[in-house]
């Protein structure tokens, strides 16, 4: 017997072919499943936002350090195992004690542990730490002057959290072009989101010994390419930096608005006075640098990029089923 196409299916064959269906079925409603979704806790836990962006708006008016490192945990968490909060997990093998994520914020991580804490007292065991750290990450943003987008929710905490892994996930501040091009694209973001999420950089600090390079030339120090850096920038620098710095010491990374997220930062790559190679070769690739110049003369362009870059951040490796869970403390599984 013939299908109407011509092609005659012998019973072994109907039962693969039955069994190929009932898989690819089964691949989907796996997917469908980890999918996200803006109401998620809409009958579970209704007033989750209300609580976690009083919970922001506390913490800001503490200290605003707490903006730029929550927006920076974020990216960190999603970067290395995908957004599941396994960044916050606190152990012997534990991620923030490996690598970048030694220097994360402990305003940004406080921020967290006292926003799970309004939600468990108001929704015990619904909201997930991931979820938290995403709703946290928009309001700090749009509290210092961004975007206030939505944020899809649904997302699992990881049960594992691996340093060894910490190294070689993240961004170096060292980084060429093709280097993030590679780094962003394993995490299905193209060159304009990682331009994008590089804004970030419009508020927050960073340290010495992350861009000192960019300022000295050390004798015996193995060659490299380190984009140009405008010469009174990089005297000022220098300054705030000495050869004999302290690890303690800081620089901003947006000179001109450190405190309000705008895109100044663009602004501060077509001055060259980028403090960090990987910001400022977004500007000297020529690859990159037309998009530099959009975002620069376009913010409304660089906030809808920037939600869009996000949205999909934020989609990588959520967790499911048994996979995760929705931890009652952030920074120890159950």
């Amino acid at each position: 017997m013939r299908s109407r196409g011509g092609l005659q299916l012998r019973p072994r064959q109907q039962s693969v072919l039955v069994a190929v269906v009932l898989l690819v079925a089964a691949a989907a409603a796996t997917v469908s499943e980890a999918k996200l979704s803006q109401r998620h806790y809409a009958s579970t836990c209704p007033n989750v936002e209300t609580l976690v962006r009083g919970v922001v708006t506390q913490k800001l008016q503490e200290t605003f350090n707490a903006a730029a490192g929550t927006l920076r945990l974020f990216f960190h968490d999603c970067f290395v195992r995908g957004c599941d909060a396994s960044v916050l997990i606190s152990g012997p093998g534990d991620e923030h004690s490996a690598g970048a994520d030694t220097t994360l914020s402990p305003d940004a991580l406080d921020l967290i542990t006292r926003a799970k804490a309004a939600v468990e007292a108001s929704c015990a065991n619904k909201v997930s730490c991931a979820d938290i750290l995403a709703l946290a990450t928009r309001d700090v943003v749009s509290k210092a002057g961004g975007p206030l987008y939505p944020v899809e929710l649904g997302r699992l905490d990881g049960k594992v959290g691996t340093r060894a892994i910490v190294k070689h996930s993240l961004p170096g501040p060292g980084n060429n072009l093709d280097q993030l091009n590679k780094l962003f694209a394993t995490n299905g973001l193209t060159q304009t989101d990682m331009i994008a999420l590089s804004g970030g950089h419009t508020i927050g600090v960073t340290h010495c010994d992350k861009f000192v390079r960019r300022l000295y030339r050390f004798k015996g120090a193995k060659p490299h390419y380190s984009p140009p850096m405008n010469l009174a920038f990089l005297r000022q620098m220098r300054a705030t930096c000495p050869l004999n710095y302290s690890p303690a010491t800081v620089a901003m990374l947006d000179a001109a608005t450190p405190l309000r997220f705008d895109n100044g930062y663009y602004h501060t790559l077509q001055q060259q006075k980028g403090l960090l190679s990987s910001d400022q070769v977004l500007f000297a690739d020529r690859r990159s640098r037309s998009t530099v110049n959009y975002f620069a003369a376009n913010q409304t362009a660089f906030f809808d990029a920037f939600v869009a870059a996000m949205a999909k951040l934020g989609r990588v490796g959520v967790k499911t089923g048994a996979d995760g869970e929705i931890r009652r403390v952030c920074t120890k599984v159950n």
